[in-house]
């Protein structure tokens, strides 16, 4: 990065990419937890594939956010989905291939992977 208005360009494609968190939008929010553990056990590549995958879906009501520390370091790398008026369910030991399963079958079906979450462990 050699100028502001790189950082600047980087800085909007990004923002397409991740949305941020909005507490008065009724849609589902996925939340990838990005402290150092997350980092180090693989979140980026798993926050990278659903934001991903959310947008050539044209997912319009799912929002892909990060967050710092969920504090369950041993289940990392976590993935909680939030639906408005529904329980949270948290995904862990969560794997780009894993992730591209909750989006087409939690968020395209509304079905949950129960055997990624953290009941069933």
């Amino acid at each position: 990065m050699k100028s502001l208005e790189e950082l600047k360009a980087i800085r909007e494609k990004m923002q397409g990419q991740v949305g941020f968190r909005d507490e008065g939008d009724d849609g589902i929010r996925v939340v990838v937890g990005m402290a150092t553990c997350g980092i180090a056990a693989g979140a980026r590549p798993v926050l990278t594939t659903l934001s991903d995958k959310v947008q050539e879906k044209g997912l319009d009501k799912v929002k892909v956010v990060q967050t710092g520390c969920i504090g369950l370091c041993k289940y990392e790398p976590i993935v909680e989905v939030i639906e408005p008026g529904k329980e949270k369910v948290t995904y862990v030991h969560m794997t780009p291939d894993k992730a591209i399963e909750i989006i087409d079958k939690h968020l395209v079906r509304g079905q949950v992977v129960s055997e990624y979450t953290l009941d069933m462990k």
